[in-house]
């Protein structure tokens, strides 16, 4: 049996289909708006990324499609709404260094993971250019190749 890679503790959830899929050239951390039904929801870890992407309108950032469930009894006066657009918190300067990338290089904006510092939910958005067909396969090949190279030195 695998072991399994001890996951931090103050990880909510990771989108490991991004890595996949782009190539990573940059991170930013960035604060989230939420309510308070989000925050119980995240403390149970009910947080999807893979979907979601973030745009930049009017100077303000925001992430689109991040699933986060609602606990049925969290919010029981209200109907949750699991993939509203959520604003960002990030500096202006990082606002205008993304729009830059987006509008003039072609770069995606992708959220990475989310995660707790201090009590505070944080995300990991990262500027990110798309990968190709073989750029895919190579990854895959490579992964594959390191778990043999694995396997070979562990049997010695």
């Amino acid at each position: 049996m695998a072991k399994k890679k001890p996951q931090n503790d103050n990880t909510i959830g990771r989108n490991k289909r991004a890595y996949f899929d782009f190539f990573i050239e940059d991170r930013f951390e960035a604060g989230l708006v939420l309510e308070g039904w989000e925050v119980k929801a995240l403390r149970d870890k009910k947080l999807q990324l893979r979907d979601a992407h973030v745009f930049v309108k009017n100077g303000e950032a925001w992430v689109v499609g991040a699933l986060i469930t609602a606990l049925p009894t969290a919010s029981t006066h209200i109907k949750p709404s699991p993939t509203r657009a959520r604003k960002l918190l990030l500096h202006k300067k990082e606002i205008d260094r993304l729009v830059g990338a987006v509008e003039r290089k072609g770069y995606t904006i992708v959220p990475l993971s989310m995660y707790w510092i201090r009590g505070r939910a944080k995300i990991e958005i990262g500027l990110a250019k798309g990968k190709q067909q073989q750029d895919k396969r190579a990854t895959l090949k490579d992964r594959d190749w390191q778990r043999q190279k694995q396997r070979i030195l562990r049997g010695k």
